[in-house]
């Protein structure tokens, strides 16, 4: 998604943008289409496993070599300005094979394990290390984005941060919403919770289209009825709109953040533990631990401990952390 709000502030601007994907499982090249923007599709792969050594490798679905070729085939006679990369399983590789066919390079990541040829790299995550924690793994002239200072978010949320007011008395209104995927059994879990907790008034689930729980979720909130959304377009008012936020510690951090809405959140992903923790010593949000030790008791314990002096300290903290200016700041580099 992050991919998506940058594409768009990218074009507001003029420019042409285009995706590169391939065609795996989960795949979000619908949605991209969706949004207006060309999608140059590489093929699903035959068979590759990954390398066991190496971490993400097998997410790619073929070698980096394969996948930068096939790349390359497509770029060949275009040469962007910018190629732009977001992907766990491509590294300093790929990107080598791919500098001949491209202005500049970029790079989005957040797990600091690999070496990469590129321009520019954007770390949007919060963290208790400085810039040096890349210093060797990019260029010596690489210039890194490092912080949710340059969080990609849409326009929208700066509007919604103006825009809402800062009461954070009570858990009258509870969001939930942990990806668009598989929450791995999260989302009914923390209903379930709720319904223990009993003390709020308004409970909005978003889900994606991808939630194996769609149907019992849906009729879940039918019967204590609560609001249903899924695949959602207007997530940003939703955010806005809560008094508590429960979720997962991804990208949607800045999103809750930027309009200063508390969380309670679970790790769903090895690449969301440290952020979580960071932001948990912070007191930006709440952190209950990894996904696969919470019960539905666990939310509703945490719910129970929460009171509004605390609600107003993860507001503060939040907005102190995340103003919204994300992407004109990264936007204003890549025009540079």
């Amino acid at each position: 998604m992050r991919c998506i709000t940058l594409a768009e502030t990218l074009r507001a601007q003029g420019a042409q943008v285009s995706f590169v994907c391939r065609e795996l499982p989960g795949n979000l090249i619908a949605l991209v289409k969706t949004k207006g923007f060309p999608v140059l599709v590489l093929p699903s792969p035959s068979t590759y496993s990954g390398n066991s050594i190496v971490p993400y490798s097998g997410w790619l679905g073929v070698s980096q070599k394969e996948d930068a070729l096939e790349t390359q085939v497509i770029l060949a006679d275009s040469k962007p300005d910018w190629l732009i990369v977001d992907h766990y399983s491509l590294d300093i590789i790929w990107e080598k094979i791919l500098r001949p066919y491209c202005s500049r390079i970029m790079v989005i990541d957040d797990l600091a394990n690999r070496k990469h040829d590129c321009d520019v790299i954007l770390d949007q995550n919060f963290s208790l290390e400085s810039d040096a924690r890349y210093k060797d793994l990019v260029p010596n002239l690489c210039k890194i984005l490092l912080g949710p200072k340059y969080a990609l978010l849409k326009n929208e949320f700066q509007i919604l941060r103006s825009q809402k007011e800062r009461k954070n008395k009570s858990l009258d209104r509870i969001l939930v919403f942990f990806t668009t995927g598989d929450d791995q059994g999260q989302t009914l879990k923390a209903m379930k919770g709720i319904i223990i907790f009993g003390k709020t008034k308004h409970v909005d689930v978003v889900i994606g289209n991808e939630n194996p729980d769609a149907e019992i979720i849906k009729k879940m909130c039918l019967t204590q009825r609560w609001s249903f959304h899924c695949q959602v377009e207007y997530m940003p008012s939703l955010i806005a709109k809560a008094d508590l936020i429960i979720g997962a510690g991804g990208s949607s951090n800045w999103e809750r953040c930027a309009v200063g809405t508390p969380a309670i959140i679970i790790i769903l992903a090895e690449n969301q533990a440290a952020i979580a923790h960071a932001l948990d010593s912070a007191e930006i949000v709440i952190n209950l631990g990894w996904n696969t030790n919470i019960m539905p008791e666990d939310y509703a314990e945490a719910l129970t401990q929460i009171t509004p002096e605390r609600l107003a300290v993860l507001s503060e903290n939040a907005l102190r952390l995340v103003d919204g200016k994300g992407s004109q700041r990264v936007l204003e580099i890549l025009a540079t």
